[in-house]
């Protein structure tokens, strides 16, 4: 395609103008193709700055989740061999989930502009508006046994913290058991999804989901998610979406790399980022709330607590309120 092969160039030299007949003649096309190609650049976002006797040279590139600068900031394709680029979709991980029945491969990854039915624990809802957050799926093909992946969910939350650590520049907390904070309010939403075999009782896939918030204002959460949600931006913290996305996806090949293998580096880090411990915090069974002390993480990313008669357990399932996050303050 015309419009790929003038980006690349143009982009080789940003600083440089490239003629449209020195583009015709390294590219083998018209002038007429060139311009044409020029003028689809724009009309995706692009700017282009046209001089006369000197050309074109690419002076901005758009905030854009599609592939071209999503691979920009990856450092090789082999690292994500098939990576799709969505305008909209109800949810990543549904997509991929139904891509993974009909045979996508091992790290196919899907990220989107929108999602219309963006999924969180709990069957929550998770707001996804256009061009305001990172909503981005991998789907892993692990081959292990169920028991051996009980942890991806916390090895998850520390892979996002490494990607908007090396791509914000700031590190989030993690509130357990998988959402991302900063300042008291969540950042991101963690979402893992496993489908097993039935004839080798093995994982036949694993799904891996984030949304990250990154753009919004208060305003753009409305009254009540304001007082719980924040952004990147709202943090101070400005960073190019498709710079996080593959952040995100370097962040989950690491883990999909360390699957099957010893968890102990990433339940360290989970343990060092985890914003529940020590903290007061109430445990929302189903029955009721119990109050209860956050002590520590177990190695399978479990909590582990002290209950009022001072008795310690370890909680792997439910929800965990923390005091200070959310609205939590009695």
């Amino acid at each position: 395609m015309s419009k790929e092969r003038v980006y690349a160039l143009l982009r080789e030299q940003p600083e440089v103008f490239r003629s449209g007949q020195e583009l015709s003649q390294l590219l083998g096309i018209s002038r007429a193709a060139v311009w044409k190609a020029i003028e689809a650049l724009r009309r995706d976002g692009y700017t282009v700055e046209a001089r006369t006797g000197l050309g074109y040279r690419l002076t901005a590139a758009p905030d854009a989740l599609v592939e071209r600068e999503i691979r920009r900031f990856l450092p090789s394709e082999a690292m994500c061999p098939d990576l799709r680029c969505l305008e909209e979709v109800d949810s990543t991980n549904s997509y991929l989930k139904r891509e993974a029945l009909a045979g996508a491969p091992d790290r196919t990854a899907a990220v989107a502009e929108r999602q219309t039915g963006g999924r969180g624990r709990m069957g929550r809802t998770f707001q996804s508006p256009a061009g305001q957050g990172v909503y981005l799926s991998v789907l892993l093909r692990p081959k292990l046994e169920p028991e051996a992946l009980m942890g991806v969910t916390g090895m998850a939350a520390v892979a996002v913290c490494d990607a908007v650590e090396a791509a914000a520049g700031v590190r989030p907390g993690i509130k357990w058991t998988n959402d991302l904070v900063l300042n008291g309010r969540k950042l991101c939403g963690i979402l893992t999804e496993l489908a097993i075999e039935a004839e080798t009782g093995l994982a036949e896939s694993l799904v891996i989901g984030a949304g990250v918030n990154v753009r919004q204002r208060d305003t753009d959460f409305g009254p009540e998610l304001a007082k719980m949600a924040t952004s990147l931006e709202q943090e101070g913290c400005p960073v190019s979406r498709p710079k996080l996305a593959a952040a995100m996806i370097q962040a989950f090949c690491h883990l999909a790399d360390s699957l099957g293998g010893d968890v102990t580096p990433w339940v360290d880090a989970y343990r060092r980022d985890c914003v529940t411990l020590g903290k007061p915090v109430r445990l929302l069974w189903t029955e009721g709330q119990t109050r209860a002390e956050a002590l520590d993480i177990d190695g399978q990313f479990g909590l582990v607590v002290r209950l009022p008669d001072g008795a310690v357990t370890t909680v792997r399932t439910g929800e965990v309120s923390v005091r200070g996050l959310y609205g939590y303050t009695d």
